[in-house]
């Protein structure tokens, strides 16, 4: 298959060009022409680009990839990883903010949707929505959906437990989403799901009486490229490899 027609594919599918966004989706780097196995990753390592040359993918799928609004040396550790990428002809694709919120197999999406079907765009970035709320019917006990996001991810998540503890409205933005935790109490959130913590959410989450749950930045970003792996499957005939590489952050 070719790299110009899966490309295409995952433009339109994602709207890539129609995403605000500081990271530079799409395209970032481009190797062999044609396309014979996929992997996908949620961060563009030197690892992860090891593997992908390893397992003999020609092209890898990022959340998080090389290239964002300023542009860096191309030096150290930059010049490290692309040298793998190009003296083995792997193509790289990004797709940061167009995964996560996704209204069918993003990030966030996908969290919510373990808890309830009731879906409503949550969380402002730059005039779009980039999460999800929902409610919960019934309600669900916090140490439940505590331990459905543990066994589902297999972590251990960190939790301000300042709200109430019947849970009837839940509002997610995986990764680096705390800023919205303002939000949330703005539109009166039982719940609010992220990935990582900053020192403002404790106060705030205790003035405000919210609960705020962190899944960690790596593993509340995985289901969003596992969604577009399994898509990717479903309309192509081509194998696909998910590269898990966790950071434990």
């Amino acid at each position: 298959m070719r790299l110009e027609e899966i490309c295409e594919f995952l433009d339109s599918f994602l709207k890539i060009k129609d995403i605000l966004d500081t990271s530079l989706n799409g395209l970032q780097v481009e190797g062999k022409k044609e396309i014979k196995r996929i992997a996908l990753s949620v961060d563009a390592s030197l690892e992860a680009f090891i593997k992908t040359n390893e397992i003999h993918a020609d092209l890898l799928i990022v959340h998080h990839g090389l290239f964002w609004e300023k542009q860096e040396p191309i030096t150290g550790i930059l010049y490290r990883r692309l040298k793998v990428l190009i003296e083995n002809e792997i193509s790289l694709y990004a797709a940061h903010l167009p995964l996560d919120m996704h209204p069918s197999i993003g990030n966030n999406i996908r969290i919510l949707k373990l808890f309830t079907e009731d879906t409503n765009p949550f969380g402002e970035y730059h005039g779009q929505k980039i999460g999800f709320s929902g409610r919960l019917e019934p309600p669900l006990n916090r140490e439940e959906i505590i331990k459905k996001l543990n066994d589902t991810f297999n972590i251990s998540c960190r939790i301000l437990p300042f709200g109430k503890e019947e849970i009837e409205t839940i509002a997610v933005i995986s990764g680096g989403g705390c800023d919205c935790a303002k939000e949330a109490v703005d539109k009166n959130i039982d719940l609010f799901i992220t990935g990582e913590s900053k020192l403002f959410s404790w106060h705030l989450a205790k003035e405000s009486e919210l609960n705020i749950v962190f899944g960690g930045h790596y593993a509340t970003e995985t289901p969003g490229i596992k969604g577009l792996m399994e898509k990717i499957k479903k309309n192509f005939d081509i194998p696909c490899c998910f590269l898990d590489i966790p950071s434990w952050l």
